[in-house]
C-alpha cells in the first residue's frame, strides 16, 4: 500500500465521523427550521439561536439550505439582524468571496 493509500484509509474514519454529524444537525435543525417558519415565529432569541446553531455548520449544502430559508424568513421579521446573520455566513464560510471582490477592479 502506497502513502497516499494509507493516508486515506487514515483519513477514512474521520471523513465518515464528520458526514455523520452533518447528517444528524440536519436531521435535528430541519424541523426546527420548518417549526419556525411553519407557525410564523416572531421570537427572535428563537431564530437567532438557530441561526447560530447553523452557523457553526454552515459548510454542509444541506444546512446551508436551512440556513438560507431561515434567514428568508426573518428577512420579513428584521432585516437588519437578517443582513448581520448574511454577512457573518459570508465572513465565515465564503473564503473565496472576498478575495474575488478585492482583485476586481
Amino acid at each position: 500500500m502506497t502513502t497516499y493509500e494509507e493516508l486515506v484509509e487514515a483519513v477514512r474514519p474521520l471523513a465518515e465521523q464528520i458526514s455523520g454529524l452533518y447528517d444528524e444537525a440536519a436531521r435535528r435543525y430541519g424541523p426546527e427550521v420548518d417549526a419556525i417558519v411553519r407557525d410564523g415565529c416572531r421570537d427572535a432569541k428563537r431564530i437567532e439561536h438557530t441561526l447560530d446553531g447553523l452557523l457553526d455548520i454552515g459548510d454542509d449544502e444541506r444546512i446551508l439550505r436551512l440556513y438560507k430559508r431561515l434567514c428568508r424568513y426573518y428577512w420579513t421579521l428584521d432585516k437588519v439582524a437578517t443582513a448581520e446573520y448574511v454577512m457573518l455566513y459570508r465572513d465565515h464560510w465564503d473564503s473565496a468571496a472576498p478575495a474575488e471582490t478585492e482583485s476586481t477592479p
